[in-house]
């Protein structure tokens, strides 16, 4: 399909942003990305920072921006919040669990939507909390389907190995066990934005008593699901 506006320095600009959707980006990265010219990702690069429409991490990688979460936010155009609500119910009263997504953040994990268990111990993760990309579910799904250097530099100190997120691409689903918190298991999926990228990992989390030490055992049927429903919306959005 082509995607083309007829106006190249628009069009060139989108490529550079939706090359950012998958995480912190170099600039040798964006040009392989985009297929433009190095000099030419660079001024764009460039020109975005300056709007905030990208910004730089602490490595100097470029990242989505904050003017993005503000214009979307101005518009409510963020169709995965505005469709978390009755998915994540649902998933609680399906598995008796707290429920969230996480979003990629940089360096961070940070909870979009939550829906708590009412009663009785739980997980409690409010929205805006951050959490590592280093342990977890969430943040084996996060990573799992990255290309190779992002894969390789996430895996640094990491709690879960390549065997783990190599599981996690075959099941299409993560567990664990005490890896962010002792005492704490949580199942993962993901959900994919319309290009086919996976944007945000629904969850839910609990005591291991409950969820035992075979979490998916249990779960990953409904949070699978879960993330396909989020997943449908989200493309039906864009058409």
């Amino acid at each position: 399909m082509d995607n083309s506006s007829g106006v190249g320095v628009i069009d060139k600009a989108a490529r550079v942003l939706d090359a950012l959707e998958a995480g912190p980006t170099t600039l040798a990265q964006l040009v392989a990305a985009t297929g433009l010219a190095r000099p030419t990702v660079h001024r764009l690069a460039l020109a975005l920072v300056h709007h905030r429409l990208v910004s730089r991490d602490i490595q100097g990688r470029f990242v989505l921006g904050s003017r993005l979460v503000e214009l979307a936010s101005a518009a409510g155009e963020d169709r995965l919040i505005a469709s978390a609500g009755p998915v994540l119910m649902q998933l609680r009263d399906a598995t008796g669990e707290s429920a969230q997504i996480f979003r990629r953040q940089g360096e961070w994990r940070v909870c979009v939507a939550s829906a708590e268990r009412p009663i009785g111990l739980r997980d409690t993760i409010p929205v805006g909390t951050q959490l590592s990309m280093k342990a977890g579910s969430a943040a084996q799904v996060l990573l799992a389907w990255e290309d190779h250097d992002r894969l390789l530099e996430g895996l640094q100190t990491a709690r879960f190995t390549p065997t783990v997120l190599a599981g996690v691409r075959r099941r299409g689903w993560g567990q664990s066990l005490g890896e962010r918190e002792p005492g704490v298991a949580s199942v993962s999926a993901p959900v994919r934005g319309p290009s086919g990228r996976v944007i945000a990992a629904v969850s839910i989390s609990g005591p291991i008593e409950r969820l035992t030490r075979q979490p998916g055992r249990l779960h990953a049927e409904v949070v699978c699901n879960a993330g396909r429903v989020l997943t449908e919306a989200l493309r039906k959005g864009s058409d």
